[in-house]
């Protein structure tokens, strides 16, 4: 046998690099191991001229980097094979807002967090319970996947439309449209902004002013129209048949042209079965709600969301259920469906326009779905609920004790409760219209509970108590309170009413018996007095429940019973104008935390006014606002302590259960 050389070496291992290539064996090995078969060849085979040096290493084939790249194919935009992929600064996003952007990209980033970015999570919440914020609860108050969203006012232009107030205001529309609030009208800083505040504020005072009649020969007809397009905001209910039902403002001969273009607009999406909730038009945001055979339209152009607007048009709906049921209504109108609804509607007009000016103004009890209590102690309040129960009468389905606008106590049976809705329904026709009141201190109404059945009819019985102080008093007393009693929200009465309210129609007089009753208790056991002085004690303000607290003014939701608090008003928000600012920010701050898109629990938000808080736990809500340049740790360390005393005050600011039989 003749021994190998070197050159027989080579062209074999030439061939198994052929062999591995076609079998798939990475390049990068089968050279490796070609090497060391013709290292230990060379040294175990001698050839006649001796043994030869060993082949040198063949070169690894590296992949080919992004400079090499660039370098070898300049034009070419095609990422080589093995090269990182560039990063970019922005990503792919569906939201269409920048509140849904930032909280798209919060949701993405809580996925899959390296162990560093969890212990940074981790320590923020540990600096948060530091500072107090999630302190003072129950361990249900708070969890570890609490989250947190700080915002602050990007570049505020004044004159432009495009501040920081305009985009808090502006919330809902277009991009590019601007809301009714004038840009600077709450700057001090400047004449010009002194005067458009003024003006604005004239406006929005103006707003609850009921236009006149159209004349018959037509005279002020263009005035007329000036002074509606002027209006903020506008209430219109139709029906189907494009029949004008009820308005806020103006005549029917006014808006008749309004009415037909909103029925051709909605008539249009119908046609292609499609139904049109809501959209924008230059400054005014319209939102519609169908119910049946009804559409209610609201047009505001006071930066208020579709979600706030929507739930006022449901008030509205429910008042119109209070005085038809859902049943005659249906029947009215599939017996013809071109019925004029004003007739059996007639004498609530008052009823909606009351609803409708709350909800301009500004309602917190809409805002929450929640009601607002009368602080009294403890044990006063259950003397009032044992002396409720011990009278009932067998007739009763639910009794209530109102004073000054403010629950007091509810009797009530013991798996059954009364909605919000139909309490504020309630509310709003005792002590906002007068129009029971104007029937005497007695009075018997039929009425339908919507929340509660809105099939039927109850029967409810009213009685106002006179009041011991005299008018003169009494208005001195509510200026002092800072409350909503002054010209930032409807007058609050200093009435005290019982409501008992019966399924049966024949349980007049036994209701009457019941009434005599327990105004005789109670005046026997001095919880009357008690009550009538609760009336005219001033709600606290932020500095008396807490000393040095940054806020000046929060609104506290008990979850569970489904009621509010909130401290005095004055003197920061006691003018229409500042009062409707406040409310828009806290529409601006339960939008944000209520969000289906995000779980946020806190939101902070800063602008050149006013900073707020919004704080969300399975057992409170709790908004805040603070002046400008508050700090944020100060503003949680208020929020924190604010919201311990309410929970150390529950058993006054609400009422736990009620009087149960």
């Amino acid at each position: 046998m003749e021994p190998r050389t070197g050159n027989t070496v080579d062209e074999e291992n030439t061939n198994h690099n052929e062999d591995d290539k076609q079998k798939g064996q990475p390049q990068g090995e089968s050279d490796n191991l070609r090497d060391a078969t013709s290292a230990s060849s060379a040294v175990a085979l001698p050839t006649c001229e001796g043994t030869p040096p060993p082949l040198p290493p063949r070169p690894q084939n590296q992949p080919i980097g992004p400079s090499k790249a660039i370098k070898n194919s300049p034009a070419s935009l095609r990422i080589p094979k093995g090269a990182e992929r560039p990063r970019y600064h922005s990503r792919a996003t569906t939201a269409v807002s920048l509140a849904g952007t930032e909280a798209q990209v919060h949701k993405e980033s809580s996925k899959g967090k390296d162990p560093g970015t969890s212990s940074k999570d981790a320590s923020r919440r540990s600096s948060l319970l530091r500072v107090g914020l999630f302190g003072g609860g129950r361990s249900a108050d708070h969890s570890d996947n609490a989250s947190v969203r700080s915002l602050a006012s990007r570049a505020p232009s004044v004159g432009t439309g495009t501040g920081d107030l305009q985009s808090l205001l502006g919330h809902g529309l277009g991009e590019g449209d601007e809301s009714a609030w004038p840009s600077s009208a709450f700057d001090d800083a400047s004449d010009e902004s002194s005067t458009e505040r003024l003006q604005f504020e004239t406006q929005l005072a103006s707003e609850f002013v009921d236009l006149d009649d159209l004349k018959a020969d037509g005279s002020n007809e263009e005035s007329l129209a000036l002074a509606w397009s002027l209006k903020l905001k506008h209430f219109i209910i139709l029906s189907s048949a494009g029949k004008p039902i009820w308005s806020r403002h103006g005549d029917d001969q006014l808006i008749s042209g309004t009415i037909g273009v909103i029925q051709t607009i909605i008539s249009a999406y119908q046609a292609s079965d499609d139904v049109l909730k809501s959209f924008s038009a230059g400054n005014a945001r319209f939102v519609i709600l169908s119910k049946g055979h009804l559409h209610l339209l609201a047009v505001s152009r006071l930066g208020e969301n579709d979600t706030q607007l929507r739930s006022q048009l449901e008030a509205l709906y429910t008042q119109i259920l209070s005085t038809l049921t859902l049943p005659n209504m249906e029947r009215i109108f599939q017996n013809r469906p071109s019925t004029d609804l004003r007739r059996p509607l007639q004498g609530t007009e008052k009823l909606l326009s009351a609803l409708a000016d709350g909800f301009t103004r500004g309602s917190p009890s809409t805002l929450l779905s929640a009601l607002e209590c009368l602080r009294i102690r403890k044990a006063h309040r259950a003397a009032i609920n044992n002396t409720f129960i011990k009278v009932r009468s067998p007739s009763l389905l639910y009794g209530l004790i109102v004073a000054g606008g403010r629950l007091v106590s509810v009797l009530r049976p013991k798996k059954h409760s009364l909605h919000p809705g139909d309490l504020q329904l309630i509310f709003n026709m005792l002590f906002e219209t007068g129009a029971v009141r104007a029937g005497g201190d007695e009075s018997w109404i039929p009425l339908c509970l919507p929340g509660f059945n809105s099939s039927g009819y109850v029967f409810m019985y009213v009685n106002y108590l006179p009041s011991n102080t005299d008018s003169e008093e009494s208005t001195a007393d509510s200026t002092n309170t800072g409350d909503t009693t002054s010209s930032a929200t409807p007058p609050e009465k200093d009435e005290i009413a019982i409501v008992l309210i019966s399924a049966s129609r024949d349980s007049l007089d036994s209701l009457k018996d019941m009434r005599t009753s327990l105004i005789s208790q109670l005046t026997a056991n001095n919880s009357l007095a008690l009550i009538r002085t609760a009336i005219h004690t001033p709600r606290p303000s932020t500095s008396s429940i807490l000393a040095g607290n940054p806020l000046r003014h929060f609104l506290y939701k008990s979850r569970a019973n489904v009621q509010f608090a909130m401290p005095s008003a004055t003197p920061e928000y006691d003018s229409v104008l500042q009062w409707r600012r406040l409310m828009s920010v806290y529409g601006e701050l339960h939008a944000a935390v209520h969000e289906k898109a995000t779980q946020v629990k806190v939101y902070h938000t800063s602008t050149r006014e006013h900073v707020a808080l919004a704080w969300v736990s399975p057992v409170f809500e709790f908004y805040g606002i603070a002046g400008p340049g508050a700090g944020r740790n100060a503003v949680a360390m208020g929020a924190s302590r604010t919201v311990q005393w309410a929970r150390r005050e529950e058993e006054r600011l609400f009422i736990i259960g009620g009087a149960v039989f």
